[in-house]
């Protein structure tokens, strides 16, 4: 079952946007996009403080998501699922995190701390990941049953 990390991992590295779920006071579902970036089992995000989903993690940080590409032929998807809890970055965290968040800059986007604290419009947000789980295909000829469904990867 190591492939399963592989393919997780393969997937987590080539997609950057994940469907972020937070939970709405009603109990309801919230999802949005966003743009993110990655250290071990953390997963990084800027947003403003005011955003939906923002707020949304502030009451309740319980929070998942689904990192997939869209774009791929029905019947060939890949697809990385999340669980975990999110919470703003403190400012006292921010030189360390900013570092781990942004070691990969391959996509040009590289904040620094003083972007994301004081009087700046916008935080970075982390998702401490307890548990990720990958697509396997009902169709898959190694690990497929017929119903498509989610097994968990152990990832670093």
């Amino acid at each position: 079952m190591t492939d399963l990390a592989a393919d997780a991992e393969r997937v987590l590295a080539t997609v950057r946007y994940v469907v972020l779920a937070t939970i709405d006071p009603d109990g309801a579902p919230r999802v949005s996009p966003v743009f993110f970036t990655r250290d071990g089992r953390d997963v990084y995000w800027v947003s403003s403080p005011s955003a939906h989903h923002s707020r949304n993690v502030e009451r309740e940080p319980r929070v998942e998501g689904v990192v997939f590409d869209s774009t791929v032929r029905v019947g060939s998807a890949e697809a990385v699922y999340l669980t975990g809890r999110a919470q703003v970055v403190p400012d006292g965290e921010l030189e360390a995190r900013c570092a781990a968040a942004y070691a990969d800059t391959r996509d040009g986007v590289a904040f620094t701390p003083s972007e994301l604290s004081g009087e700046a419009d916008i935080r970075l947000y982390r998702f401490e990941v307890d548990r990720w789980e990958v697509l396997v295909r009902g169709s898959d000829p190694e690990r497929g049953t017929g119903t498509d469904r989610r097994v968990p990867a152990p990832l670093g």
